[in-house]
């Protein structure tokens, strides 16, 4: 089954507006574990507009299924003497994703140039990889940065799928083609298979339908709007329903 892997930023997002702890970061992962999802998901970023450094340190002990983070390897914190690599090293989670966010950027918005970046990635990827870390790399439905990914030794991609949700409600069929294509490129190079970046209810099971052999999606923006209409809990229940 593929796995759900919340992304909480914007919980942090609603608490940072007006300081103190509400809502609570840590009881929201919690409580997600609790109602059904298999993984959480945080992104820090190097301002710390959302999740923070000290956040990751405080959900990393309360995480019972599996824990991602997300982000640029160059980020350094504005308000730590260290940067996004060192974060993971000394937290070591169950995953890693490489995001090439650019300083500034709303949120993320485009893939890894894997040719371009190659050196770079590998260095990374192996480096992680030696604390026991898996790893995997955000990128566009690109077929030869897909084989490029494949040559950094990472264990996945992870397939930014905007597009796909862009174009869903005009034409679906044609909207998930290049990410069946990419998706099969990925499982012919021996990768493991994640997606994330505007997926949700409407859109979610179709893409599921089309590449059931996805090992995890990891959502927040849709996922936690739903849920201020819907609740937390029957929220996750909605999206686990959408990959059965």
């Amino acid at each position: 089954m593929t796995k759900l892997s919340v992304n909480i930023n914007k919980v942090a997002t609603i608490r940072n507006a007006r300081g103190g702890n509400t809502p609570n970061v840590k009881q929201f992962a919690i409580d997600c574990e609790r109602f059904g999802a298999q993984g959480i998901t945080v992104h820090p970023r190097p301002d710390e507009r959302h999740i923070r450094y000290a956040d990751v340190y405080d959900i990393k002990p309360i995480i019972t299924t599996e824990f991602n983070i997300e982000g640029n390897p160059k980020g350094v914190s504005k308000s730590k003497p260290y940067g996004f690599i060192d974060l993971v090293k000394e937290i070591r989670p169950t995953q890693v994703t490489m995001v090439p966010d650019a300083d500034g950027v709303l949120t993320s918005n485009a893939g890894w140039d894997t040719v371009k970046n190659q050196d770079y990635l590998c260095d990374v990827v192996k480096e992680f990889k030696d604390c026991g870390i898996r790893v995997s790399i955000f990128i566009d439905a690109a077929p030869r940065m897909i084989e490029m990914a494949a040559k950094t030794g990472t264990d996945r991609v992870e397939l930014y799928t905007e597009s796909y949700a862009s174009k869903y409600a005009a034409n679906r069929e044609e909207a998930i083609k290049p990410f069946v294509e990419a998706a099969r490129v990925a499982r012919d190079c021996g990768l493991g298979l994640n997606a994330g970046h505007d997926l949700s209810l409407e859109n979610l099971a179709f893409f599921h339908q089309q590449i059931p052999w996805v090992d995890e999606v990891s959502i927040g923006h849709a996922l936690i709007s739903d849920a201020l209409y819907l609740g937390i809990e029957e929220t996750i229940h909605r999206y686990l329903a959408c990959l059965k």
